[in-house]
């Protein structure tokens, strides 16, 4: 599955009343760690129909950005349920992010 932007229009569609856990990834175009984190929640995408997997680009959407009380990017959260179950600041290899939606 493709991922998903994510955008305060789509936010309640998309994570809120999903009928599977949610990755988000918080990022910015001008993030360098967010660069290395991209292509691998692009592949977790890709390899994983279990999940949906949406990003949201805090320039664009601060009022998402705020709402999750995000202060350093990239900052990948997992909803279940539409609640926060798990969430990690600072890129990560892939193993980790895995780890996150597991827990």
């Amino acid at each position: 599955m493709s991922v998903i932007t994510v955008t305060k229009e789509n936010f309640e569609a998309v994570v809120l009343k999903a009928d599977r856990p949610v990755l988000l990834d918080f990022w910015a175009s001008w993030c360098g760690p967010c660069r290395i984190v991209s292509p691998i929640v692009d592949e977790i995408a890709e390899e994983r129909s279990d999940i949906i997997v949406g990003k949201i680009n805090v320039d664009e959407e601060s009022a998402l950005a705020s709402e999750f009380s995000i202060m350093s990017i990239p900052t990948l959260v997992v909803v279940k349920d539409g609640r926060i179950v798990n969430q990690a600041v600072g890129a990560r290899p892939k193993a980790q992010i895995e780890a996150l939606l597991n827990s």
